[in-house]
């Protein structure tokens, strides 16, 4: 069913919204995935933030130039079956559940990205963006690594302690 001319002017003020507010938006294909299969990937989606959304190209392209940000995009990498996952949370959360999902469904493959900036990211750097950790990931490495040397002083300033005590029960016995 056709869209109204309205209803094509809603569309493309959320996608130019949500382009706005993403702070990665990833492209992929994903010809010949059934519609429960994509169902699943928005559920799983969600659990982290992502959005994802099939909008006809051209819409997407109309949204890209009334943005200031994304007016000088190139859009030639927009064509054919295209789906849109955008997260405003996290840069690589879009890019981890889209390549967590191709694991079961080969046939959905990265176009690219648009960052933040307004610039597009090609396929492959896509791909190694999705196999870092995400941000609550690093955020817990980071605390572990300022975490360890105030758990190397406890740990001594206890040794000392215990090796004290030890020592005074020693004296004790031989009084």
């Amino acid at each position: 069913m056709a869209l109204t001319k309205a209803e094509k002017e809603a569309v493309v003020n959320e996608v130019s919204e949500l382009l706005r507010t993403s702070k990665m938006t990833v492209v992929a294909t994903y010809q010949g995935i059934d519609v429960k299969s994509l169902q699943q990937l928005r559920r799983r989606a969600r659990e982290n933030g992502t959005r994802v959304k099939v909008i006809k190209n051209r819409l997407v392209i109309r949204a890209l130039q009334t943005n200031d940000t994304f007016k000088d995009v190139n859009t030639l990498h927009f064509n054919g079956m295209l789906l849109y996952a955008f997260n405003d949370q996290d840069e690589v959360a879009a890019a981890q559940v889209l390549n967590a999902f191709s694991k079961q469904h080969p046939t959905l493959t990265f176009v690219g990205a648009l960052n933040s900036e307004g610039y597009f990211v090609e396929a492959a750097t896509v791909k190694e963006l999705a196999g870092l950790p995400n941000k609550n990931q690093l955020l817990a490495g980071l605390i572990n690594i300022l975490n360890a040397p105030m758990q190397s002083v406890v740990s001594s300033v206890g040794d000392s302690l215990n090796g004290i005590m030890q020592g005074l029960k020693t004296k004790v016995k031989t009084v």
